[in-house]
């Protein structure tokens, strides 16, 4: 069950040649692929490539009657090793993955990929997750384009150039037998558009045909002394050729300006930002009818030296516009011009930022600057005019005004919070614990309110981040163990081997928790092999306590509700006291809150619309119990649970308070009883089409309560 259904959206797959197909960039991309005659598809889901795995799920049959083969890769460099199929075979194949993270892991298979070179078209989508919004570390792919010889396609954000990168990326891949990077930004990724279509097509050759014929060419394998061949094949053949055929198809675009004495060079995944920053500054229009030549970098490595020059030549000035850090093609440009005698100057880092996300207002910013080094004497008027600031004071001041700090955090209901609260618990008792994390939504426990949690090395390595702690052969009194935290999808990912293999054959005394929740949450709730739902592709159900025993953990606890805290305290206690040696491992599990009511709201929709009895629970704090000392919130972080002023005029602070976005998980509460708090929490059910008893039931007690407030009010002493 992932976060979104693409099953309407999957039907607009199937249309053909000259139809208007409308839509999302992830979706764009799998027409294109199908189109394009893939034979299959593997890879895993993150952002901002989630979607892309999840249509190709809901399209099942749509592929199977093209014959293309689709799976849901264990990992990325599981993924990264399918491509292989093209190595061999004249098949077409396609892998996806969030980047930087994704490529590390995949690097391995990668590097060998590229090395042996491929005989069919190899696409390597990656979600290049960089900037303000991402998540990870800030890395560009690039590196590892340039590292490994394998070509990288930047396309400008519309859906035709996108499409057609998609295309070109196959033929590109097939002409230079070199695998082929298409990078797909966020705004690429979520952008809306239109293209005109083309049929599906089935694959040219199939799997099938390659199981039937089977080649084996050992100058492919990368071994001594076929890899120094191959590195030499990179360099003098297959290199040459990428150049030609990017050069021949115009792969890079030019459009020409009024100004000839300057130029702007840019990724083509910037493109938009650019041209709307040179829009905001009467240099262009929204159409891109620039005022300065610029060459759009559709494929930023290899860069073409001869289409580089070209553009360069009788220019004064070129403002290179490369996100990110090092410079890598401000270097190579460089070398270009020195090398081919021509004295243009690049200008890039000195004018625009070193590092971070080039926003349109980032390069707007830059474009005054280039102006004037360029000595742009004819637009200087009107580029004058154009940056006068169009706030006024007041809002150019709030505006520079420190915005205040909202931490990530758990979503209301999440069946993790009240593991990390229990956590947070245990180490009142029995002191601080070092605590090694993992990605996951279970990394945002780093945060307020809990403010655990120590690293976080990569997916799944949560244990063997921990493991230098191991030092129970070291003869240390009193030494406490260490916890590791890790997700269900980080198990099975990557954590199956490395972290919990290796904690048992390394005879590792922590403590390791798997948090369950009965998807891959963090990346739009996709199924894991753990997962409990009934998949018709996938199989499921398969239990992590199993795979975790049969290893060779011996010390196992499972906690299929992770909302009851106490017992989450005393297992936890257990497993940091206890005298038993070797990995202790507890299993916290239940179902992700967003899935769960997504899965429920449809449920309940149907039986209001059938006028059947449905009972929706909330939990509410009694605001004259309430103390106001704000404990629970600190032990819990719900977003649902707020402030709100006392009506007792003896209560100076404000007491808690639940608002409507409470679905009951009862947390609160829990953590409240758990770490003895007060008993002002309560539960009310509203019941939605009740039976005749209910209403009865229900009015007699009203009746009852409204005899017992009277009587009270009776009783008040008169002023």
């Amino acid at each position: 069950m992932a976060e979104r259904s693409f099953k309407k959206e999957v039907e607009t797959l199937r249309k053909g040649k000259g139809e208007v197909w409308q839509g999302e960039g992830i979706l764009a991309v799998t027409k294109a692929l199908l189109e394009n005659g893939v034979g299959y598809v593997g890879g895993y889901q993150g952002s901002p490539i989630s979607h892309l795995m999840d249509v190709f799920a809901d399209a099942d049959p749509l592929l199977k009657e093209l014959g293309v083969y689709f799976e849901n890769s264990a990992s990325e460099a599981g993924a990264a090793a399918m491509l292989s199929a093209s190595m061999m075979y004249p098949v077409r194949g396609a892998v996806t993955w969030k980047s930087t993270v994704g490529t590390n892991v995949a690097s391995d298979a990668l590097s060998n990929l590229s090395s042996s070179g491929v005989l069919g078209g190899a696409l390597v989508i990656v979600g290049e997750d960089y900037g303000e919004g991402s998540s990870i570390m800030q890395e560009r792919t690039h590196a590892f384009a340039m590292k490994s010889q394998m070509w990288l396609i930047d396309p400008r954000p519309n859906l035709e150039s996108i499409v057609k990168a998609v295309s070109d990326g196959f033929n590109l891949s097939e002409a230079s037998n070199t695998p082929v990077i298409l990078q797909l930004r966020v705004r690429s990724c979520h952008l809306y558009g239109q293209f005109i279509a083309n049929d599906n097509k089935r694959p040219d050759y199939s799997l099938s045909e390659a199981l039937n014929n089977p080649e084996r060419d050992v100058n492919r394998i990368v071994l001594p002394p076929a890899s120094f061949k191959q590195e030499q094949e990179k360099v003098k053949s297959r290199m040459p050729r990428a150049l030609e055929y990017i050069k021949k198809h115009k792969l890079n675009e030019v459009f020409q300006g009024e100004r000839e004495d300057i130029g702007i060079i840019v990724q083509g995944g910037l493109y938009n930002n650019l041209n709307r920053a040179l829009a905001l500054s009467d240099l262009s229009d929204h159409l891109g009818n620039t005022k300065i030549s610029t060459y759009v970098m559709n494929v930023t490595y290899p860069v073409v030296p001869d289409e580089i020059a070209e553009f360069c030549k009788g220019k004064t000035s070129v403002l290179l516009i490369e996100e990110g850090q090092p410079n890598y093609i401000e270097q190579n440009l460089s070398l270009i011009l020195n090398q081919k005698g021509i004295d243009t100057k690049i200008y890039g880092k000195e004018l625009l930022p070193e590092a971070g996300d080039y926003t349109i207002g980032v390069i707007q910013k830059a474009l005054p600057k280039f102006l004037d080094l360029a000595e742009a004497e004819n637009v200087r008027a009107a580029r004058e005019k154009q940056w006068v600031s169009l706030l006024n004071p007041e809002d150019k001041e709030l505006l520079e005004t420190e915005v205040p700090v909202r931490p990530a955090g758990f979503c209301t209901g999440c069946p993790e919070r009240p593991i990390f609260a229990a956590l947070k618990l245990v180490m009142e008792n029995l002191g601080d614990h070092h605590i090694s994390a993992d990605i996951g939504c279970h990394l945002f426990s780093i945060l307020p309110p809990f403010n655990l949690g120590t690293s976080t090395m990569g997916y799944g390595l949560g244990p063997s981040s921990a493991s230098a702690f191991n030092t129970i052969n070291m003869e240390v009194k009193d030494q406490k163990r260490v916890i590791s935290i890790m997700g269900d999808g980080g198990f099975w990912h990557n954590g199956l081997n490395s972290g919990i293999g290796n904690a048992v054959f390394n005879n590792h005394d922590g403590v390791i928790i798997i948090v369950d929740n009965n998807y891959a949450a963090a990346t739009g709730g996709q199924d894991v092999p753990s997962s409990k739902n009934e998949n018709p592709i996938r199989s499921t159900k398969n239990s992590i306590e199993n795979a975790v025993r049969g290893v060779g953990v011996k010390w196992v606890e499972l906690i299929d509700h992770t909302y009851d805290v106490q017992k989450m305290v005393k297992i936890m206690t257990k497993a940091l006291t206890t005298t038993e040696g070797g990995p202790k491992v507890i299993i916290a599990q239940s179902e992700c809150s967003l899935n769960k009511q997504r899965r429920e709201k449809k449920i309940f929709r149907q039986k209001m619309k059938e006028e059947k009895r449905v009972v929706k629970e909330r939990f509410g704090v009694d605001s004259k119990v309430c103390s106001g000392d704000h404990e629970c919130m600190r032990l819990s972080g719900c977003p649902s649970l707020t402030l709100d002023y006392s009506e007792n005029p003896l209560k100076d602070d404000p007491v808690a308070k639940i608002d409507n976005s409470c679905v009951a998980c009862g947390n609160c509460g829990e953590v409240a009883e758990a770490a003895v708090l007060c008993p002002s929490f309560y539960k009310a059910q509203i019941v939605n089409h009740p039976g005749a008893g209910e209403r009865m039931a229900h009015n007699f007690k009203k009746k009852i309560i409204n005899y017992l407030q009277k009587r009270r009010d009776r009783k008040r002493i008169r002023a």
